[in-house]
């Protein structure tokens, strides 16, 4: 279940049955985007090369400052958060994608396409106006106020780009 408040995890690199390297691993596996701080008494440069590739937030090496410590978790949290903020927007915008049916999807992967109410009905063997009912439709489903709104939301659910949502 994905974590649903801003939170933070903050692990010594090397712990007794698994290190940290590995535990960060198998968060990252699960697809979590809780920001990790690695702390560590004997901090080396490809250990700490290696976390920050893998998304640490931070590497610190004992003794640690209360002041940095503190910063870090904060600057830590708030990523937290704005990780959280943008999932929450990706996850409304897949569920109004499933509320359209077939054809509004068919009809939105065009027109976001560039493609004008003409061609999209040629490519699907429909009327302009039976477009243009659809196009309201997903307008509406969709909750885009413009084309532009659409088009940015088609961007976000990958759309147009092979992997469509």
């Amino acid at each position: 279940m994905p974590t649903v408040f801003p939170s933070c995890l903050i692990l010594d690199v090397n712990l007794p049955d698994l290190s940290g390297l590995d535990i960060q691993q198998r968060i990252t596996d699960e697809k979590s985007s809780t920001p990790i701080i690695f702390i560590t008494g004997y901090g080396d440069i490809p250990t700490s090369v290696r976390a920050m590739k893998a998304g640490a937030a931070e590497f610190l090496t004992k003794p640690l400052d209360g002041e940095v410590i503190i910063r870090a978790i904060r600057d830590a949290v708030l990523r937290s958060q704005a990780n959280l903020k943008r999932e929450g927007v990706q996850r409304q915008l897949q569920e109004r994608f499933a509320l359209l049916t077939k054809r509004e999807r068919e009809v939105m992967n065009f027109v976001v396409k560039g493609l004008m109410n003409k061609q999209v009905g040629f490519e699907l063997g429909i009327s302009e106006i039976t477009v243009k009912a659809h196009r309201g439709k997903v307008m509406e489903k969709m909750r885009a106020t413009t084309f532009v709104d659409l088009v940015n939301m088609a961007g976000k659910l990958g759309l147009g780009t092979g992997r469509e949502a």
